[in-house]
């Protein structure tokens, strides 16, 4: 959020007050003013882009350098809804070609794009076990019979694959009395105090929403220091925040704030936060399967969790979350609830995107679930069929035998179950590329799952099923 606050002060004193922070490194804003005051879409990108650069002065034509000095890509998209802007604007090579969908293309836009894109990985993996590899396939289907089969949830990806979007729930306009805020005295300069109050006031905000059945998804956060300067951001999100997301974006915005280019940095204490709920809906809970899927447990662990992050910080409680690559053992670290997430939209939006691309899909990648135990060097052992032959692969990567027996040193493992293997080959051309590797899941009778792989002519155990 440091490296994004001067963003979001060149847009707002430049361009447009009204800016909608999504998360650290995306923010969109409603084009339709903004583009008649420039004159068209294509000027109001480079309006935006000669301000982004002019507050980033490291920069050149094609990136911007952050206020940590990782070199991070501006990208500009324009389309009709968020979840199209954000796609148009991941598509953007550089400010002065920004992705412009002109109204109508959306859904042709989409159509190509795959199901992957949707950032749910649950609901994408039935997709594709259904035939629907891509945004035009789902478009492509009623949207009755969609919702039906996968319920509010289908109904939601359903509107953003066929460029319908819109806001899921109707808002309410918030009662006066919803805005929570807290004066402080004596001024506080430092973050971690003040992210105490605003924990308290998420709290206090929580507690009030609760009693009247609301949920908020968009809400206005102001801090006022003791010479009156005022910083305000605006925060949304797709579904309701948490006491603990609240929480977090005043702690982004007021880090971005007290510990940014000393120039910009407030004179004095803070002395005043405030928090206003502008975007609410009537809260209806969630509706657990009755076979599968999260339970009350689950619920339980992540409110605990959440309770834990709230307390240490944000950056504190990180999940495991499969990286880049077709390996088991690709796993990259996140904050916890840190996920990708499509906006609401109003009317035509611009997505201003300066963060990582999501990761690709990977074909050939280890399918979930993934093994509880991988092993950091690859344990070798031998895989024999009935007769104790060894088993090998064709050149087509099918098995010679049925594996009945894993060795594993001295010990020797009776083979109950088996999966299909399937092969990687990756880069073929190049010679300094990873070798060829064929993988399979076996079952012995002991009640354990291996995974196994086929490399350098003989079978290694690379994770293991608990």
């Amino acid at each position: 959020m440091r490296a994004f606050e001067p963003v979001l002060r060149a847009i707002d004193e430049h361009v447009c007050p009204s800016v909608e922070v999504v998360r650290p490194g995306l923010c969109l804003f409603e084009t339709r003013g903004p583009s008649r005051y420039f004159g068209n879409d294509t000027a109001l990108s480079q309006a935006v882009a000669a301000a982004v650069i002019t507050a980033l002065p490291d920069a050149d034509p094609s990136d911007a350098t952050g206020c940590s000095g990782a070199r991070l890509p501006i990208r500009i998209g324009i389309a009709e809804g968020p979840f199209a802007a954000e796609i148009a604007a991941r598509r953007s090579s550089d400010p002065d070609h920004p992705t412009i969908v002109d109204a109508g293309q959306t859904p042709a836009f989409l159509s190509p794009f795959p199901v992957e894109i949707l950032g749910r990985p649950d609901l994408v993996h039935l997709l594709r076990r259904l035939g629907l590899r891509t945004l035009g396939d789902l478009a492509a289907l009623p949207r009755r019979t969609v919702a039906s089969r996968f319920g509010a949830e289908g109904s939601r990806v359903h509107r953003l694959a066929s460029g319908t979007e819109h806001h899921p729930v109707r808002p309410l306009l918030p009662p006066e009395e919803l805005e929570v805020r807290e004066e402080l005295d004596p001024p506080e300069e430092r973050v971690e105090p003040l992210a105490f109050v605003a924990k308290m006031l998420a709290d206090r905000l929580q507690e009030q929403l609760s009693e009247r059945g609301l949920g908020c998804t968009r809400l206005f956060v102001e801090a006022e220091s003791e010479h009156g300067e005022i910083r305000s951001r605006q925060w949304r999100n797709e579904t309701s925040l948490t006491a603990s997301a609240v929480a977090g974006r005043v702690r982004w915005q007021l880090e971005g704030w007290l510990t940014g280019e000393d120039e910009q940095r407030p004179t004095a204490g803070i002395t005043l936060l405030r928090i206003i709920p502008t975007e609410l809906h009537q809260e209806d809970g969630d509706q657990l399967r009755l076979f599968g899927g999260p339970t009350d447990g689950d619920g339980k662990a992540a409110a605990a969790i959440t309770r834990l992050q709230g307390l240490l910080g944000f950056d504190a409680v990180y999940g495991a979350d499969q990286g880049p690559g077709r390996e088991p053992g690709h796993i990259r670290l996140a904050p916890w609830g840190e996920q990708r997430s499509s906006v609401p939209p109003t009317s035509k939006k611009f997505s201003l995107r300066t963060e990582h691309t999501p990761l690709p899909p990977w074909p050939g990648r280890l399918p979930a679930p993934h093994p509880s135990i991988l092993h950091p060097e690859p344990v070798p052992v031998d895989v024999v069929d009935r007769r104790g032959k060894t088993i090998t692969l064709t050149e087509r990567g099918v098995v010679s035998g049925e594996p009945a027996r894993l060795i594993n040193g001295r010990r020797t493992f009776a083979v109950v179950d088996w999966s299909a293997p399937w092969p990687v080959r990756e880069r073929w051309w190049d010679p300094a590329a990873p070798p060829e590797t064929t993988r399979l899941q076996l079952l012995t009778a002991d009640g354990s799952a291996r995974l196994i792989a086929h490399r350098h002519g003989r079978w290694w155990i690379e994770g293991e099923y608990e």
